[in-house]
């Protein structure tokens, strides 16, 4: 049996796990690489709050995450395709390393985190394309 998410430590494992996972991505690799060019040890730190925030309770994520993803959005207008390949890597990462309550949370989280940002970009193209 896999352990559980218990701690930031554990986040970090799966956070960098996955960025592994999304850097070689044929799908969305190259918006992290290439478009936005991100810098993986700040990136990474970074998302390790977000998720410790939502999964440990643990208020340390203090960014809008949804902004930077509105001025992605209007480089390279995301599709469904980068939303689901995302979602499958989140947890294909969090499957491999961890198993139990939180584990499942994170999951559950992502696919929501998922379904929202894709309907909120989808709301924001509808929005300029009517001026």
């Amino acid at each position: 049996m896999k352990p559980d998410i218990e701690k930031r430590t554990d986040i970090e494992k799966f956070v960098t796990l996955f960025y592994d996972y999304v850097r070689v991505d044929k799908t969305i690799g190259f918006i992290f690489n290439d478009v936005v060019k991100i810098n993986w040890e700040k990136h990474i730190a970074l998302i390790t709050d977000f998720w410790e925030a939502i999964l440990l309770d643990n208020p340390v994520y203090k960014n809008n995450a949804m902004e930077v993803h509105y001025e992605i959005n209007k480089i390279l207008p995301l599709q469904p395709v980068h939303f689901e390949s995302w979602l499958h890597l989140f947890n294909k990462a969090i499957d491999e390393l961890f198993e139990g309550k939180t584990a499942t949370l994170a999951k559950t989280r992502a696919k929501s985190i998922s379904d929202v940002m894709q309907y909120k970009m989808q709301q924001a193209k509808n929005k300029s394309s009517l001026i």
